[in-house]
């Protein structure tokens, strides 16, 4: 069953933009002059597609254990950064004010780089995507005795546990109706397989908090 809803899902998400697509070309073919336009329209709809390609091939991945992902000892504030700097455009052109609480000096975590950066990445998309219209994004890292704690926070409206489900349709996630709900379900995947996770915490409309637990990176491992 659950295979089958899979399917029926990757299909209903793969279905939605291609429609919006070929709705496109088919204005194109009739109206030329506006052909520049939609062609931007076009562009920016198979870039959808190809993300969301992306996401099922990764948690496919995940699942099947071919993923591959080496832990070392990564500077968890410095890649923050560089993730939140990667936004700057969109944050900027959207005016959403970021709050960061980030140490200066090296946060020794014991984790997979790649796999960090897509925690990251697919938190503050997910926040930017969702929680936008709250003008806010807050990222802060903290540590713990024998673990680091990220956050990644935002004044949308809300979510629940199930945005982490992976066989949510279009019209399941966030309450926008909008995303797969693949992202948020890879994040956790990949956090667990470093021996973390991801918590998290909402009120509608005031904070939601994505928490991403991750072990440390321990002192007798450097000598």
């Amino acid at each position: 069953q659950a295979v089958r809803r899979m399917l029926a899902n990757i299909s209903h998400d793969i279905r939605t933009p291609m429609t919006v697509v070929l709705g496109y070309l088919e204005i194109m073919r009739l109206r030329k002059e506006c052909r520049e336009e939609l062609l931007e329209k076009v562009e920016a709809r198979a870039g959808e597609v190809m993300e969301l390609m992306d996401r099922f091939f990764t948690l496919a991945k995940l699942e099947a254990g071919d993923m591959e992902l080496e832990r070392s000892r990564v500077d968890v504030g410095e890649v923050c950064r560089e993730t939140v700097l990667d936004f700057y455009q969109i944050l900027t052109r959207q005016e959403i004010r970021v709050e960061a609480e980030i140490p200066e000096g090296a946060v020794w975590g014991c984790c997979d780089r790649e796999a960090l950066r897509r925690i990251l990445n697919n938190l503050i998309s997910n926040a930017v995507r969702y929680g936008g219209d709250g003008g806010y994004l807050g990222v802060s890292l903290r540590e713990g005795e024998d673990a680091l704690f990220l956050e990644v926070a935002d004044r949308g409206p809300g979510a629940g546990e199930q945005v982490f489900q992976r066989l949510v349709t279009l019209e399941d996630s966030r309450s926008s109706g909008e995303g797969s709900g693949l992202g948020l379900s890879i994040a956790r995947e990949l956090a667990r397989r470093m021996g973390g996770d991801i918590d998290l915490e909402s009120v509608p409309g005031l904070r939601t908090v994505f928490t991403v637990r991750l072990p440390k990176w321990q002192d007798e491992r450097d000598s």
